[in-house]
């Protein structure tokens, strides 16, 4: 088992810790991890990518080459665009169908919503209206998670462990809503 993760987006959309809840049920699953993570300017909204790959035999480097992704998991469309050349002919990409505006040329939205929508395999949510809709407004990121979890090949029992063990000393509140946020994104994959 070997699947390669490309997780990207902005500055405070919560990729570091989508990429903390898979590696954690990536342990919980005894398989191996490697992790490389760019944060550029992420405290002023600049683009946040991590490398995350996972497999049942040992991995020698953590950069994942060209056409070398299985997922994209996107927090913002344009950036799954971005890094459309790291993923395989058969890879997915799992993406928020909603722009984070942060640069005065960002492409119109229609022509990005377009370039992804030629791909195969292409799960896109509002995320943010689903979060806000279903009372867990600072879930989003786990919705997309929760889209992503068949495309990762990581048991959906594992995530939910996951999310107790990264969140727990959050209190309970946490918890639930990431597992809440989980669950809603689990059900708009289908």
């Amino acid at each position: 088992m070997k699947t390669d993760i490309i997780l990207c987006g902005v500055g405070g959309q919560g990729i570091l810790s989508i990429a903390t809840i898979i590696g954690e049920a990536a342990m919980k699953e005894d398989l191996n991890i490697k992790q490389a993570e760019v944060h550029g300017m992420s405290q002023r909204g600049g683009d946040v990518q991590s490398n995350l790959r996972i497999s049942s035999d040992p991995i020698n480097s953590d950069l994942i080459p060209l056409g070398g992704a299985d997922v994209i998991i996107s927090m913002e469309p344009m950036e799954a665009l971005r890094y459309l050349p790291f993923l395989n002919k058969e890879g997915w990409i799992i993406t928020s169908s909603t722009p984070f505006v942060n640069i005065p040329n960002y492409p119109d939205m229609e022509k990005v919503k377009e370039d992804l929508n030629k791909l195969d395999n292409v799960i896109m949510l509002d995320i943010e209206t689903l979060a806000k809709e279903n009372d867990v407004p600072r879930s989003a990121n786990v919705i997309l998670l929760g889209a992503a979890q068949k495309a990762l090949n990581i048991d959906y029992e594992k995530l939910e462990d996951a999310i107790r063990s990264v969140f727990g000393r959050k209190g309970d509140a946490v918890v639930d809503a990431n597992i809440k946020a989980l669950a809603i994104g689990k059900a708009a994959q289908k």
